[in-house]
This record gives C-alpha cells, structure tokens and sequence, in this order.
C-alpha cells in the first residue's frame, strides 16, 4: 500500500490529562512530564516507559524516545485495545477506553512547524519502545512504513501488529495550536473536552465509534 495522501498522526491521553495540556499549551515529552512530577492519569505500560528512557533514537545522536512526544500513524491503535482489555500485567491504568481522548494532526503541517522551528522529529517503522526498531527521520521514507498494517482492522498476525504500531515523534514538545481534531468515544467525554478548552476556541471534537474497541 502507497503512502496515504494525507497522512494524519494521533496522540491518546486521558480526559483527565486535558486541563493540563491546555495549561501548557501543549505536550510534552515522558521525560519532561516526570520531572514536572507525571501526569494527572498516566495510561502507558510501565516497562515500556522505562525501556523508553534508554531506547536511543537511532537518527539523532544522544537522544533517546523518552524525549519525544509519541503520535501513531492511526486512531484505534493496540495500545488503545490494551487499555480496552485492561487485563496485561504492565498495563497500571485499570479505566477502559472511554475516557482516551484521540488528538489529531497533519502530518505535513507538523513537519513543516518543525522545520520553521528547528524542532527535530523522527518516526519508527514498528513501536518505538522496542529495542529492533528502526527510525527514520525523512519524508521520502514514509514509504518504508507498512501503511496496509497502519490501516488494518484485524492486526492478530505478528507483521500487521508490528506495523500498525509505527510511531511519529516529536522531539520534547508539540504546541496544541496543531491539534485540527479531536475523537472522543461518547457526547459525555466530548462536553468534558469542551468545558476543559473554554474560554478558548477548541478544535472540532467528534464521536467516533470506529476510533474505538
């Protein structure tokens, strides 16, 4: 499958992280959100996150994936289903999916945001919390990306749920200003993610069953 025309990346929090974010104008990296003391809701797997920490992102020397702020190249991700599940020993957040919050952006406007802000970025071709993963950190190589993995329903089969996991990176920070939508699973958590942007003028915020298990 050719690279998607318009790719989109998505970044998942959880509604109660909302207040923060919007606060800071935007998110931050792991790292820097554990020396600001960690989130309100922390949703990852604490084993990975740690992997994290001394995972080096291969195109750029020194710096590792705990200083980039983490997009995947598709809303209904596996980590999504994992928190669906809520069942895997690393996995501490016990809450569902119903409160994951899916924050939207283009691709190519962050890309080009990050040129115009000598802000560095990267993506994967498989998790990014893996120790054989492979980075990239050039638009020609969206092309080595498995896009039909990226795009499939059914990823059980080893390939398919490795490529679905391609991660985008943003390094340390990514301003909210670049957030064109947001998918929610239920009106409840859409009317939190409205009440959490007021005053201010928020993006579309959209149910969106098929983002979710």
């Amino acid at each position: 499958m050719p690279v998607l025309a318009r790719p989109q990346i998505y970044h998942i929090t959880h509604i109660d992280n909302m207040a923060r974010i919007l606060a800071d104008g935007g998110l931050y990296s792991d790292r820097a959100i554990a020396e600001r003391g960690g989130p309100p809701v922390a949703i990852g797997m604490s084993r990975i996150k740690e992997r994290r920490l001394t995972l080096p992102v291969k195109c750029h020397d020194g710096e590792f994936v705990c200083d980039y702020v983490p997009f995947y190249f598709c809303p209904r991700s596996v980590m999504l289903y994992l928190m669906h599940k809520g069942n895997h020993p690393d996995l501490v957040y016990r809450g569902g999916q119903g409160p994951i919050v899916h924050l939207e952006a283009d691709l190519e406007e962050v890309v080009a945001w990050a040129s115009a802000s000598k802000r560095r970025w990267a993506f994967t071709l498989s998790n990014a919390g893996a120790h054989y993963t492979e980075f990239r950190s050039s638009l020609p190589d969206l092309k080595d990306i498995n896009w039909t993995a990226v795009s499939a329903v059914d990823w059980q089969a080893r390939e398919v749920k490795e490529g679905k996991q391609a991660e985008f990176l943003v390094h340390e920070w990514f301003p909210v200003s670049l957030v064109k939508r947001i998918g929610v699973a239920s009106n409840a958590i859409k009317e939190r993610v409205a009440q959490a942007f007021k005053p201010a003028v928020s993006p579309p915020i959209v149910v969106k069953p098929d983002w979710y298990y």
